[in-house]
């Protein structure tokens, strides 16, 4: 017996659920008809033409989809929600069975043109055209996604460990203060169901009502504008072009420790640099072709520079070092300078070798012992070999002294070498030490 009054009551609670739901349609389609007849969404739904409409703007940022630097272009996916008071669509909700709300097509009633002002979509296309909820004392609420591209100037200086601040400027087109004021509901847009972004961090999205009068109406036209503030996430860019730049300009100051005979000393320069230009081209091809130069940029061009410098230096030292026979003897300044204070200063040991023509136990040649002999032990016999005695000391004194020429130049050639070698370990770290810790 419970089990069968159990199956009548639900069948009794059925049958009044459906009629409950049929008496709802039925109401819900005699109030769209009372509510539509005279009805124009042509004119502004207020009773009084003096009245000022007020439109509350609620903006929802759901997701970043792209950043064009270069373009200077912001694209996002909004929720936007509009709230406003329409006169003429108010009902007593008890004439028709409790209906309190209604949903119906936006294109049916008045809408507020609200717009966005620094739009930057070739198509304008606005919000989808949704449903308008309509409750019984004339409150309309409307609903709508839109994926906006909007303008935003774009400052790079520090890319790549930048911030950006793009804004969304949200007014009537056509309708001044005096006839329609928007209002800010919260002080914030809502980032409850914001997906993050893999290239930037949102730090906030305030709201600020303006009030602004053009120069070609005396009316005022308020409006409310959205400030994004965004930070780049910069691992991306420290791991693909900051880590390998410096990574070659290191490479710049050992082209100083390779051997002079090598050959390759310039070849080391010149492909350092060409590698570099082909990273400061990369980073060309994202900027915007602006005033300022990107942080990585002023890296980049500052190592060019010292590789050039390091390249050319390298081509003075090159030319040092291969000095002929016919080189002036090496100035007293540069002996003092270089090859003992700088020398000294880098712990350079450069080999210093004996005289070969001279004999290391007496340090006189058996040449010179001859030649210091001749006005001594002369005979009338002996002029012709003593002729080629004096002729032979001769040459081993020029090729001493060549050689020993050759060997200061190539001294000061090894010191310049290793010097600037330090020197430019130095700025590279230095700079490099600059650059990365913008970074952390």
């Amino acid at each position: 017996i419970s089990l069968v009054l159990h199956q009548f009551a639900l069948g009794l609670c059925d049958g009044l659920f459906k009629s409950c739901e049929g008496a709802h349609a039925k109401y819900a389609q005699k109030l769209l008809t009372d509510l539509l007849t005279n009805y124009t969404s042509a004119l502004r739904p207020v009773e009084d033409t003096n009245n000022i409409l007020n439109v509350t703007l609620q903006v929802t940022l759901s997701q970043i989809i792209d950043m064009d630097e270069r373009n200077q272009i912001l694209t996002a996916y909004l929720w936007i929600r509009l709230v406003w008071f329409d006169a003429h669509l108010r009902w007593n909700k008890d004439e028709y069975d409790g209906l309190d709300t209604i949903r119906i097509p936006g294109s049916y009633v008045w809408r507020p043109d609200i717009v966005l002002y620094n739009s930057a979509d070739n198509h304008f296309t606005g919000p989808m055209d949704t449903n308008v909820v309509i409750r019984h004392d004339g409150q309309m609420m409307w609903d709508s996604p839109a994926i906006t591209k909007s303008s935003c100037k774009v400052d790079v200086s520090f890319f790549p460990f930048d911030g950006q601040q793009c804004r969304f400027t949200y007014g009537s087109w056509t309708y001044n203060g005096n006839q329609l004021d928007i209002l800010n509901a919260m002080e914030s847009a809502d980032l409850a169901d914001l997906v993050e972004n893999v290239e930037w961090e949102v730090l906030g999205m305030p709201a600020k009502k303006n009030i602004v009068q053009y120069g070609c109406c005396a009316d005022p036209y308020p409006d409310v504008t959205y400030t994004l503030q965004l930070k780049r996430r910069a691992s991306f860019y420290v791991f693909n072009l900051l880590i390998p730049c410096v990574m070659i300009s290191f490479l710049a100051p050992l082209g100083f420790y390779l051997p002079a005979d090598s050959g390759e000393k310039v070849s080391l320069g010149v492909t350092v640099m060409l590698a570099l230009t082909v990273f400061q081209l990369l980073v060309a091809e994202i900027m915007p072709p602006s005033e300022n130069v990107p942080l990585i940029g002023k890296y980049y061009i500052a190592t060019m520079t010292m590789i050039t410098t390091s390249t050319a230096l390298t081509i003075f030292i090159m030319n040092i070092h291969h000095c002929g026979p016919d080189a002036k003897p090496v100035p007293k300044w540069a002996k003092k300078v270089i090859l003992h204070t700088w020398r000294n200063g880098i712990f350079l040991d450069c080999g210093e070798s004996g005289d070969p023509v001279r004999s290391r136990k007496g340090g006189v040649s058996d040449v010179e012992r001859k030649d210091d002999g001749i006005s001594c032990n002369t005979h009338p016999n002996d002029g012709p070999l003593l002729h080629n005695i004096e002729y032979i000391a001769n040459c081993y004194r020029d090729q001493r002294a060549t050689q020993k020429r050759t060997g200061e130049w190539k001294k000061v050639a090894k010191v310049l070498d290793r010097f600037f070698m330090w020197m430019f370990f130095i700025m590279v770290f230095f700079m490099s030490l600059l650059i990365m810790g913008k970074a952390v």
